[in-house]
């Protein structure tokens, strides 16, 4: 089902494009090339995402989870609180031995829920006879959501190997992202189970 473009998705495109431009002055001025890169992979799915917007049934909170994971991503790198920047920043201290919770865990959770939204919508057209068999989708919606988690970490990896000061971190902060990612993912299945199986609605 083609979308037709509406006043909310102007309003998203446009807090995206400025939220981009302010944010990718602030790195560049900061030479910041860590999150230069990160917001010029923004802009490419952006752009994906505008080239299958008539194709695609990109549902409003996939495109709000988008456009709010965009903003959380890059304040994390921008922001500082007493010198220490905010992807750092111990949220509620949970554990001893680990880091958490942490802003960059929270932002895996928001952002692969959104993530995972994202390709329900992509998957719809292509599983209607799947819609009334939860657990099969549920399945194959989370898997997907958590194979662009796979794709984000191999670009952070990409990245690490580029710039020398990154703050990408090591094996634990890896595991601790996909392990949020998987959180993000089944809350996100747990949003489409009330919105289109409780309500029966397919928007």
């Amino acid at each position: 089902m083609a979308l037709t473009i509406q006043k909310r998705h102007l309003v998203l495109l446009a807090v995206n494009i400025l939220s981009l431009a302010a944010f990718g002055i602030i790195f560049l001025a900061r030479q910041n090339y860590e999150f230069v890169i990160y917001v010029a992979v923004i802009i490419v799915f952006l752009g994906l995402i505008a080239g299958t917007f008539r194709r695609v049934p990109y549902s409003d909170a996939s495109l709000f989870g988008l456009t709010v994971w965009a903003i959380l991503h890059m304040a994390g790198g921008a922001v500082y609180i007493n010198q220490t920047r905010l992807y750092e920043i111990i949220l509620v201290d949970l554990s001893a031995k680990y880091p958490i919770f942490r802003y960059d865990q929270l932002v895996h959770i928001w952002g692969f829920g959104a993530a995972t939204l994202t390709m329900f919508s992509m998957l719809q057209p292509l599983l209607i006879k799947e819609l009334n068999r939860f657990a099969a989708l549920s399945i194959v919606v989370v898997m997907a959501g958590l194979g662009a988690g796979a794709l984000n970490e191999i670009v952070e990896a990409l990245v690490s190997a580029v710039v020398a000061e990154s703050g990408v971190g090591g094996y634990v902060n890896t595991a601790l992202d996909l392990i949020a990612n998987l959180i993000g993912a089944i809350l996100a299945m747990l949003y489409i189970r009330l919105r289109y199986f409780t309500c029966g609605s397919r928007r």
